[in-house]
């Protein structure tokens, strides 16, 4: 049974993802952080991990960058989820026995205009499924949480409003992590990498026009700790041709000063 490291707990977005890529048939590792998701992965703990990495809303989770450069890891594929926020309590409770909603601050937000119209007291946990968890087991009538479906479904509570999030169209893009092998699939028509450049005038535009063979579908900088007021730049290309990626590939690495390729995976379907 393959082991699947994820941030957060049973019935969290993480879980549904690791269920939905790999399928029920598999054992979810609960992390407390992204690290610790990284490091049960690179450990040979985790065969491998469910890390998101941007939001449509919210942008990019750019501490993930980072964690993904440090720990050496590969990208084996990813995976779009939408974010519904629903509604849970206990199977006899009704919303007029609620006065309390329980969940974490981002989940609260997101559902900030229906909670505005109810006069619950709102109390912020440090996760959506530990919040669920928390009103099953401890019977709570007159509480509320926000949590996902799945949630729902593994603590036995009822959803008495489903998609309360205010954006509808909400959604996280994840990357399946593994151990570094350097192997890809046969099918591969996307690659995620970075690049970093000299201090030269006109150092990224070089770097970007080697691009004309794929459809650079992300471009995201972020800081190198280490080196104050310089950057790395994060991009992910899509390719119908193998040869195009290697070919933009070789262009690049004559243009910059040092390259990364995190992985080279199948491009999920994005339907939404």
């Amino acid at each position: 049974m393959k082991k699947i490291a994820i941030q957060g707990y049973d019935g969290c977005f993480h879980q549904i993802v690791a269920f939905e890529y790999f399928g029920r048939d598999v054992q979810t590792l609960p992390c407390d952080t992204f690290r610790q998701v990284a490091q049960m992965v690179r450990s040979g703990e985790a065969d491998y991990g469910v890390m998101a990495i941007e939001n449509s809303i919210a942008g990019s989770i750019i501490a993930n960058y980072s964690i993904l450069q440090d720990a050496n890891l590969q990208v084996a594929g990813e995976y779009y989820l939408p974010i519904e926020q629903n509604l849970l309590v206990l199977p006899d409770v009704e919303l007029a026995d609620i006065t309390e909603v329980q969940s974490h601050p981002m989940a609260l937000l997101q559902c900030v205009e229906y909670l505005d119209a109810q006069p619950w007291r709102l109390i912020e946990t440090e996760d959506t499924a530990l919040s669920a968890r928390h009103v099953a087991e401890q019977g709570l009538r007159h509480t509320a949480a926000i949590a996902s479906s799945l949630a729902a479904e593994l603590f036995g509570l009822k959803i008495i409003a489903p998609a309360i999030n205010t954006v509808k169209n909400n959604y996280t893009r994840f990357m399946i992590l593994k151990r570094y092998d350097h192997r890809y699939p046969v099918d591969a028509n996307k690659a995620s990498l970075y690049f970093k450049t000299d201090h030269r005038q006109g150092s990224l535009l070089r770097a970007l026009q080697t691009m004309d063979r794929v459809n650079m579908s992300k471009l995201q900088s972020y800081p190198i700790a280490s080196e104050p007021w310089r950057y790395m730049f994060h991009v992910d290309m899509e390719f119908d041709c193998f040869d195009d990626y290697i070919r933009t590939l070789d262009d690049l690495q004559q243009v910059t000063s040092e390259i990364h390729v995190y992985g080279v995976y199948r491009k999920a379907e994005n339907k939404y």
